[in-house]
């Protein structure tokens, strides 16, 4: 398998051949390709999307904003569940997302020359709360 992987056979190709997975072949290879085994250990594992509940009036100012393509993706992706007279939207995204959208959604506690409106404030600060509950 060595050899054949040595006079340029592809993993893939090997893998068929053989009747075995990739990574199969990729652990048979992994002697050879020293630089490439590093640099995959040296690269940062990715965040795992996370599951938070976002207040309502939350998402409505999100969705008037103008938002990265992840973030709208996240906010098209969430479930609503109603609660009592509002909502909550149920957003599966990697905890940078939800850091990102808390960031964003920063005028809701309000500051210099920005009405706030005390529910609104509320919602954001919940948000807030769950969000700084993740690991960073």
């Amino acid at each position: 398998m060595r050899t054949a992987y040595l006079e340029g056979r592809s993993i893939a190709a090997l893998a068929r051949d053989h009747g075995v997975s990739r990574g199969a072949i990729r652990t048979a290879v992994a002697d050879l390709l020293p630089d490439h085994t590093a640099s995959e250990e040296d690269a940062p594992t990715p965040e795992l999307p996370v599951t938070l509940d976002m207040p309502g009036k939350v998402a409505d100012f999100l969705r008037a904003t103008e938002l990265e393509p992840a973030e709208r993706a996240a906010l098209d992706q969430g479930a609503t569940v109603r609660r009592g007279q509002g909502y909550t939207l149920r957003v599966s995204a990697a905890p940078a997302v939800h850091r990102q959208l808390l960031a964003r959604c920063q005028p809701l506690d309000g500051g210099r020359d920005l009405l706030t409106v005390p529910a609104q404030r509320k919602a954001r600060r919940g948000y807030e709360n769950r969000v700084s509950a993740l690991t960073p």
